[in-house]
């Protein structure tokens, strides 16, 4: 069994993003401006520079756009290969990741995944994703 991930650094900006994944919720923010969905958290809307904004609950279901299998730099937190992903979430944002229960020859882009969470230090979590069980 692998160690704790390190702790998260936590931002006034990110606070709400890190706060929802210590609850197991996967949340993005969505523009009190336009109305955009965007994650990473933010002080301002890329779209229409709002600084309002609320924090919405996701679904955590999504698909695999990209991903890379990381073999360096070590740490005893991690498996190796890491596999970075980029997930793009049912309600249109796409957030950067770690594709965790996969085999390396098992991944496809496209593949439908669903979210999960790993503990990290100071009693946080991370979200990760992982294949959606309920996939045909």
């Amino acid at each position: 069994m692998r160690n704790v991930r390190p702790a998260t650094v936590i931002t006034d900006d990110s606070a709400v993003f890190w706060d929802a994944a210590t609850k197991l919720e996967l949340v993005a923010q969505r523009c009190g401006g336009c109305g955009v969905l965007r994650h990473p958290p933010r002080p301002m809307c890329p779209h229409c520079q709002s600084l309002d904004y609320e924090a919405v609950q996701l679904s955590g279901r999504g698909t695999l756009y990209s991903y890379a299998l990381l073999h360096h730099p070590r740490h005893p937190a991690f498996d190796y290969p890491v596999v970075a992903a980029l997930v793009d979430l049912d309600e249109g944002v796409r957030v950067v990741s770690n594709l965790v229960d996969v085999e390396p020859g098992e991944i496809r882009i496209g593949m439908p995944l669903e979210v999960t969470f790993e503990p990290t230090a100071g009693d946080g979590s991370v979200p990760v994703f992982r294949p959606a069980r309920d996939a045909a």
